[in-house]
């Protein structure tokens, strides 16, 4: 059994100063993807590049302190890949995929629409990109599509649907394109294995959100349909401070 972690850390210097180095012995998992990372790895101290029992993979955004994902692996992969043959999204170092030998592994850290939805083409154009190239994997082994997402699937996945229903996050195109992706042949694991609501990765920072749980479900780990026989657990670990997000997890067979 492998367990594997996806945590958007919304920067990585900060998250180093809230433990991060040991909340990650303490998980132990065999592959953890990071996300919102916002730091080239030149920037970065040896405790966080070198944890102990961990080999890490690094791509940032060529903007300074923006973007950025990066993997620890207890294992070598057989490959890594960063980005997707796309200039106009790959300079935001948002895609880091590692091979092996039962599966691809891919960290992505998806556009955020931004207000009045002024990013979403750009979102959507990544999003069909993202899909082709998982897409392309998947016809050779295992494809597990870890990240920030950053989309609200269904009115489940958030406190105040009605609400956001035009806002960044929860517009239509954005539920729309989870819809294609989702019946396009991949799996949503949490909701294979937790179907109630109250059920979040995000909270805003104000109004004491995460106290009061007022949130979001961005992140995900999505696998190609034909392997979901493969995940044995899938959880989100709520409890896991250092960041307006918290981890998730799945355990693979």
């Amino acid at each position: 059994m492998l367990n594997l972690i996806s945590w958007n850390l919304n920067g990585i210097r900060a998250s180093e100063k809230k433990n991060f180095v040991n909340k990650v012995l303490e998980l132990n998992p065999d592959i953890l993807g990071v996300q919102e990372i916002k730091a080239n790895k030149e920037q970065l101290s040896e405790d966080l590049i070198n944890i102990k029992g961990y080999k890490s993979y690094w791509n940032s955004a060529e903007r300074k302190g923006y973007s950025g994902v990066a993997v620890y692996t207890k294992e070598e992969p057989l490959s890594v890949i960063k980005g997707f043959n796309s200039p106009e999204h790959d300079c935001e170092g948002r895609v880091i995929t590692l091979e092996f030998k039962d599966f691809f592994f891919i960290n992505c850290y998806f556009p955020n629409s931004q207000e009045k939805l002024k990013r979403i083409d750009y979102k959507i154009s990544f999003n069909n990109n993202l899909k082709k190239f998982a897409n392309e994997l998947k016809e050779k082994k295992t494809v597990i599509i870890c990240g920030d997402y950053n989309v609200a699937h269904k009115p489940i996945d958030l406190t105040n649907p009605k609400r956001n229903e035009f806002n960044p996050g929860y517009s239509i195109q954005e539920r729309n394109w989870m819809d294609e992706f989702i019946d396009s042949g991949y799996v949503d694991t949490f909701r294979e294995f937790n179907k109630e609501p109250e059920q979040y990765t995000w909270w805003s920072y104000r109004f004491k959100a995460r106290e009061k749980n007022i949130g979001w479900r961005i992140d995900y780990f999505c696998i190609n349909k034909e392997s979901i026989q493969k995940v044995k657990d899938a959880r989100i670990l709520k409890d896991i401070m250092g960041s307006d997000h918290c981890p998730i997890y799945i355990k693979l067979k």
